[in-house]
């Protein structure tokens, strides 16, 4: 079986880190390439980190980007007192350009877009219609495979760094008080490998869906 190479972003957040460690662990994984604003300091013999200070100029680092199977698009800001002009930059244009340059250089990749639970492009929250409109965007580029992650409650993956201390406890207790509610980073590491290797009928993954994708 052919041996994948991956980006990796948002690693320096908790789903971000969790989906890389995940895919450090993976026989499936031969590579894989962080794209970072600020740097992550870890070091395995699978990961390379590029540092892009704008992921508006990625196009800036195109000969670092060809050759990848897939893009885990794990980067995201939360909309807690922000604007919807500045989170709408962040979440929607940034995303956007980003997959853009991505898709020309690779368009056979697959493209998954971290997002979250109830995000609707008519929804009555600022986030869920920004968030919305960015995953209707996100599938109509054209990539061979486009999946938008929509997580719940997520248990994190052992070692990781950047995760607050209080949710540890936390979430191992909502995973048993909710479990329809709640997932490992392991399981959404392994759905976005499978998105690769297996595909799924559906392009917005809702808890339910990563779950199964994942086994």
């Amino acid at each position: 079986m052919k041996k994948l190479k991956v980006i990796i972003t948002g690693a320096t957040g908790m789903v971000g880190e969790g989906v890389l460690l995940h895919c450090l662990q993976s026989e499936e994984i031969e590579k894989v390439l962080m794209i970072n604003r600020k740097s992550y300091k870890f070091s395995h013999p699978k990961l390379r980190e590029l540092l892009v200070p704008d992921f508006n100029n990625l196009a800036d680092y195109s000969e670092q980007l060809t050759g990848f199977d897939a893009c885990f698009y794990c980067a995201g800001v939360s909309s807690l007192g922000m604007k919807e002009a500045e989170y709408t930059r962040i979440t929607y244009t940034t995303t956007l350009n980003f997959a853009k340059v991505l898709y020309a250089l690779n368009p056979q990749m697959i493209f998954n877009f971290v997002t979250g639970t109830l995000t609707k492009t008519n929804g009555s929250q600022m986030w869920q219609r920004v968030k919305g409109k960015t995953e209707e965007d996100l599938m109509a580029i054209g990539f061979k495979g486009q999946y938008n992650f929509r997580p719940g409650l997520m248990k994190p993956v052992a070692g990781q760094r950047n995760v607050k201390g209080f949710f540890k406890p936390v979430i191992a207790v909502l995973s048993i008080l909710i479990p329809n509610q709640t997932l490992t980073l392991h399981q959404v590491g392994e759905a976005m490998i499978h998105t690769i290797t297996k595909g799924y009928d559906k392009q917005v993954l809702e808890i339910s869906d990563i779950k199964t994708l994942a086994i």
